[in-house]
């Protein structure tokens, strides 16, 4: 995967698990995932995933040119 690529998709990711995580919690209102628990748990999953590509892509963790 491309820097560019990893870094895009590292920062939707950090970005919709925290407002999954939100949602999930019941801080974030106005749709079907409020207060749903399984959000809470998925979201900070998806935004940990999110971390670890943004970290790729910045050349930092595996992956990167020798």
């Amino acid at each position: 995967m491309s820097r560019s690529l990893s870094l895009a998709f590292g920062v939707v990711l950090v970005l919709v698990g925290l407002l999954w995580t939100g949602q999930g919690l019941g801080w974030i209102g106005g749709s079907a995932m409020t207060g749903v628990t399984i959000w809470a748990v998925v979201g900070p999953i998806a935004a940990l995933v999110g971390v670890v590509l943004l970290l790729r892509g910045a050349g930092r963790v595996g992956g990167g040119k020798r």
